[in-house]
């Protein structure tokens, strides 16, 4: 039996291939990292992978992560001396309808975007490369000549060869039980062999992580779902050079095995894991072969590759496998506990996630910081709603459904609704709303006429959508008269305690010190420079100020409030988004309406721009706030729940002459397009810092006063900036920007829009993006540009500017 240590500076939980990566590049960096398997190596999910390892993700940095992966693989044999089985044949995707084909070329574009060449082959050309595939239904299909496959066990033990090497242990046979947590930090980790001290500790304990990890008080948003594929004996003609092949319209997916294929797909049906807990001696083991539930994807692989009519199936694998709610796999630090950190939820591509995400979340561990940007994989991206281990289950069943659909834009899912409804949730869907989710909140995102028939439903679309003319309706409204927006979905969140303001001071960029009454719009930095947090802190009285951020955003700034407040002061961080409704009245006749209705003075002189007072409406206290986010005057008016219908209703009455019109978060987006209001994890985030985004005007640097970051700002004023936020237009009323188009200069690939959509006041499709220059970028060498934008692989003419396209002056936030 291997000696157990009773310390290590990192303890790796689970020796599947994502533990393994990550305890080989903790090794590499010189940690002290002790990996325990309850088992063996691989016993997991991991030894049934099918191993398909693809690279291109909707956003550049988990692109650039699978990237990563492909890179390790193609080392790992000749490094370790152990064989990985990987095979860099190439990887094709098929499009069988003229949706799916526009969908493929926007992904070639994406792809272009980040770097990776992607081609884009007609039916005859693909079939040139599977010849073994019927292409009687196929429009055209992208191929990546960078993706590939690998033998799944062979790769984690490759790892865990290479982790040795670098000086890790790792011991099998090892059982984690529970965890020793003191003021809310990891001290160690207890066994069926006794307790092990450590610094950190990284959860990937794969199907077992979400029971794990709640003994620590962590939530991990894990369900465990059958997945199943069946690998065939040999097939004529089925080469080992053969790329690998996914035929989403067909739900299916195939790759090279022994002169044979590997067949699976992803059902609308998922099976769930419905016995409880996964046993925890559920270890090189499969579920029963369901080939009743199998049969519908195998008569549409019939249809592509006629040769398994014939073929003889070697074997059937039916494992379960660990997915997530959105889809996404999840890594980071908990928001709950100190130096615990997770890696868990890849959703069936583990094996191509693997490296990239070993890679990063052992800096994460070792650093404290994440390396770059990867919201879109953070843990905590999740909130109170994925806490529910049912609710989970539900959304889950739904986003695995979804693996091989049409990504349309702005897709919204349809599981688990309603779950969190403001007050307002029935005043408003009886007027027409059309709503979304986020964070589990119904949120109004357009209204339907319901006076002329209009249907308050989503019509999805790479054009137009079937929202279009109604939010159009809603952003004239908000530019002429006024809009009221149910916002109540905002996580809000108290800062209280004597030494308040001094930690906010070192927390925030720009200057809270203000008397109360004062709202400050700020970021958050890391120690980078780059941007943790987009918010706005008001004042309230001495010791307490009021924050307000994205509601998809509470989990993270809250906790990189938390994490941030110097040790030793006294301040504290109250959630208390569930106690406030929101409701933005915007619009140039916001004042009169609410004139109107209160007795409080709105005037200018009286209620300045970026301040704040408690006003009465209709009997109810109300933080009345004047900022914007959709670039006119308003007011955001943040009311206790128990007097937001009685509010609502007055505002209503008293806008009706003014011509108020409910209005929903769709126009939000065109509306501060428009002005240029910036969107964190889309256009700002830790990997840009505000000079890069246009936002140095919000930083306090011409005070002297330290904060968290400024060291880094002053280290690099000197320095060009690689990159510079733009925006931009494109002239042909029909041409649909969504992000990810690439920006050419002067006829070189310069960067790709970050957000994209329509500025119904100037008649224009409106995108923003970094301009990027290894040499340097300043506003000159921006506007001295001559542009263009790739959209779905064609070029179009663009024109770019560092203004605002609406009121460039802010005249009218200040009216």
């Amino acid at each position: 039996m291997t000696d157990l240590p009773r310390s290590a500076q990192i303890v790796v939980i689970g020796g599947g291939i994502i533990g393994c990566s990550v305890a080989y590049h903790l090794a590499k960096r010189g940690m002290e990292t002790l990996l325990l398997e309850r088992h063996q190596l691989s016993s997991g999910s991991t030894w049934h992978a099918a191993g398909l390892i693809g690279q291109l993700r909707t956003n550049a940095n988990i692109t650039k992560l699978l990237g990563y992966s492909v890179e390790l693989y193609d080392r790992l044999e000749q490094e370790t001396g152990y064989a990985t089985g990987w095979r860099r044949n190439g990887g094709l995707r098929l499009a069988c309808n003229a949706d799916r084909w526009i969908e493929v070329k926007r992904q070639a574009t994406s792809a272009r975007s980040f770097g990776l060449e992607m081609q884009l082959l007609s039916a005859k050309e693909a079939q040139a490369l599977w010849p073994l595939m019927n292409v009687d239904d196929v429009v055209g299909a992208a191929f990546l000549p960078t993706d590939g496959q690998a033998n799944p066990s062979d790769i984690t033990q490759a790892l865990a060869k290479g982790a040795r090497l670098a000086g890790a242990k790792l011991v099998e046979g090892v059982a984690v039980t529970d965890f020793i947590i003191e003021n809310d930090c990891v001290r160690g980790v207890v066994t069926n062999r006794g307790a092990v001290a450590c610094e950190k500790l990284v959860l990937c304990a794969g199907l077992w992580t979400q029971p794990l990890a709640a003994r620590a008080g962590v939530a991990v948003p894990l369900s465990a779902v059958h997945h199943q594929y069946l690998v065939t004996e040999r097939i004529n003609g089925v080469t080992s050079d053969l790329p690998t092949l996914r035929d989403p319209d067909r739900l299916t997916y195939y790759k090279e095995e022994v002169g044979g294929l590997v067949m699976g797909g992803y059902e609308p049906n998922p099976v769930p894991w419905s016995s409880g807990a996964v046993p925890e001696d559920f270890a090189f083991r499969l579920l029963q072969d369901d080939w009743d539930h199998f049969e519908p994807i195998m008569d549409l692989a019939l249809g592509r590759v006629p040769a398994l009519a014939e073929a003889g199936v070697k074997q059937m694998i039916n494992g379960l496998e660990s997915f997530t709610p959105d889809g996404n796999w999840m890594i980071g630090e908990a928001p709950e506990v100190r130096n615990f950190f997770v890696g868990a939820g890849f959703n069936a591509f583990g094996i191509a996630s693997a490296g990239g995400a070993g890679m990063a979340l052992a800096e994460w561990a070792a650093d404290g910081e994440q390396p770059f940007d990867l919201w879109p994989v953070d843990i905590r991206r999740f909130g109170a709603p994925h806490r529910d281990p049912s609710w989970v289950r539900v959304r889950t069943l739904e986003a695995y459904a979804r693996h091989y659909s049409i990504a349309w834009p702005f897709e919204e899912f349809t599981s688990g609704r309603p779950l969190r409804r403001s007050p307002l949730y029935d005043r408003l869907k009886a007027k027409g709303a059309c709503f979304g989710e986020k964070m589990g909140f119904e949120r109004p995102n357009w209204f339907a006429d319901v006076s002329v028939g209009e249907l308050p439903r989503d019509r999805y679309s790479f054009g137009r959508p079937g929202w279009f003319d109604a939010v159009g309706r809603e952003h004239r409204a908000c530019r002429e008269a006024a809009a009221l927006f149910d916002q109540t979905s905002f996580a809000k969140a108290l800062i209280v305690g004597k030494d308040a303001e001094a930690a906010l001071s070192w927390i925030a960029a720009n200057t809270v010190a203000k008397p109360p009454g004062a709202v400050t719009y700020t970021q958050l930095l890391n120690h980078n420079g780059g941007i943790e947090c987009d918010l706005t802190i008001t004042r309230l009285a001495k010791d307490r100020f009021y924050v307000v951020t994205g509601t998809a955003f509470g989990t993270h700034d809250f906790d990189w409030i938390r994490r941030s407040i110097p040790e030793g002061m006294d301040a504290r961080v109250i959630d208390v988004t569930s106690a406030n409704s929101v409701l933005a009245l915007m619009g140039p006749r916001a004042r009169e309406i609410l004139q109107s209705c209160c007795d409080d003075d709105f005037s200018n002189a009286a209620f300045a721009f970026m301040t704040s007072r408690e006003i009465h409406l209709a009997g109810a206290p109300v933080l009345a706030i004047r900022v914007t986010y959709v670039g006119e005057l308003g007011w955001e008016l943040h009311i206790p729940v128990d007097f937001a219908v009685s509010a609502y209703d007055a505002l209503v009455g008293a806008g009706a002459p003014f011509g108020l019109v409910d209005a929903g978060y769709r126009a939000i987006e065109s509306l501060r397009l428009e002005k240029g209001y910036r969107a964190w994890c889309a256009d700002i985030g830790p990997d840009h810092t505000p000079p890069m985004a246009g936002l140095g005007w919000a930083v306090k640097m011409k005070s002297g006063a330290p904060f968290q970051g400024r060291d880094a700002l002053v280290q690099a004023a000197g320095l060009p900036l690689p990159r510079l936020l733009a925006g931009f237009t494109v002239d042909d009323p029909e041409i649909v920007l969504l992000g990810r188009e690439t920006i050419y200069r002067n006829g070189l690939r310069v960067g790709w829009l970050s957000s994209g959509g329509y500025g119904y006041s100037i008649g224009k499709a409106i995108g923003y993006g970094y301009v990027r220059n290894s040499d340097g970028v300043d506003p000159t060498f921006v506007r001295s540009g001559d542009y263009q934008l790739e959209i779905a692989g064609e070029r179009r003419q663009a024109t770019v500017s560092l203004s605002p396209f609406y009121d460039p002056k802010a005249e009218r936030i200040r009216a």
